[in-house]
């Protein structure tokens, strides 16, 4: 059974930066993704990554500011997120996908996910 554990979480001011990490309870063999659900919205892709490391994805509204990452040895994924802005205010996920492709951005596509973190940004 994977676990995924996010940390890194917080509170900061717009134009700040955070480093989200999510650790796995055993090694992932697959892309690794994030994603991200603020209040009243459906949960939405943020970026993803291939186990090789390469061909990170990203949305359009995270493209530039945010940077996926990870460390197979450590069984981790970072999400580096600068230049933060109020509307990136979110709980933001973790998630192992079936499938090895980065451009997989659906939810249903990714079948384990960690309990998130929230992010919150002030203005």
């Amino acid at each position: 059974q994977v676990q995924l554990v996010e940390s890194g979480g917080g509170l900061v001011q717009a134009g700040g930066s955070l480093r989200l990490t999510c650790a796995a309870s055993v090694r992932i063999f697959s892309t690794m993704g994030w994603f991200r659900q603020a209040p009243g919205k459906e949960r939405e892709f943020v970026a993803a990554i291939m186990w090789s490391g390469g061909s990170p994805n990203y949305a359009d509204s995270v493209k530039g500011r945010f940077t996926i990452s990870r460390d197979n040895s450590k069984n981790t994924v970072y999400l580096q997120m600068n230049s933060l802005k109020p509307e990136d205010t979110a709980v933001y996920y973790c998630a192992v996908s079936s499938f090895p492709s980065s451009s997989t951005q659906q939810p249903r596509q990714y079948p384990y996910w960690g309990q998130g973190t929230q992010v919150t940004v002030s203005s």
